[in-house]
């Protein structure tokens, strides 16, 4: 399922033993491109598909994030999307806008040993596609929300005039922009669960459409 939200406030949810330390230093709340691809991030089989159906479904403008669940098979499982709060870049309030949306779509997984499914984050924005400070604090707070929420942490995107761009892998396209409209495709979804058959009433139901 696919859901999009309007902003909301972000939830205070400390995570650090030290809180005094959020709310003092907000550069230590984002990622550097090195650290980012340092960190082991899933590469997506195919960007190119993820992005066209995000934006297809969402019609994201500047300054809007959509966060997206897929299953192992990278089909899409759940989305949202908001838009960023005009403030400064921080990571710790990325990471509850974020938590708060994930929350909002997609039961947790904290009590698999293990994450299976895996939170990506496609954010546009203006400028071009390099990468920005504000960009870092997305990072941050997108790794620290899939922790909190038993998820695998995904690719960061950025949807820019110019384009898309996987930060960190250097994976990229000139379609869809931050302008274009979007584009008629369907993301692979999960298939619909099949009904369930026996019993009486089933054989009832089947000897009725056999007359």
């Amino acid at each position: 399922m696919t859901f999009g939200f309007a902003p909301s406030p972000a939830a205070s949810v400390p995570t650090s033993a030290d809180p005094s330390a959020h709310a003092t230093d907000p550069l230590a709340r984002m990622l550097e491109p090195a650290e980012w691809a340092a960190a082991g991030i899933p590469l997506l089989r195919n960007p190119r598909e993820v992005v066209r159906g995000l934006h297809s479904r969402h019609r994201p403008g500047p300054a809007t994030a959509i966060v997206a669940v897929l299953d192992p098979d990278e089909r899409l499982r759940a989305s949202a999307s908001f838009t960023r709060r005009p403030v400064p870049a921080d990571g710790w309030m990325f990471r509850n806008s974020l938590l708060s949306q994930l929350r909002r779509v997609v039961p947790h997984d904290l009590r698999r040993r293990t994450p299976v499914r895996t939170a990506v984050l496609l954010y546009c924005r203006e400028g071009d596609t390099r990468w920005t400070e504000e960009d870092g604090a997305w990072m941050w707070g997108l790794r620290d929300a899939c922790t909190l929420h038993g998820l695998r942490c995904g690719a960061y995107i950025t949807l820019t005039r110019d384009g898309w761009q996987v930060l960190g892998e250097g994976r990229g396209g000139r379609h869809p922009t931050a302008d274009s409209p979007p584009e008629p495709f369907a993301m692979t979804e999960a298939p619909p669960p099949l009904p369930r058959t026996g019993g009486a009433a089933s054989e009832v139901l089947r000897r009725a459409a056999a007359r």
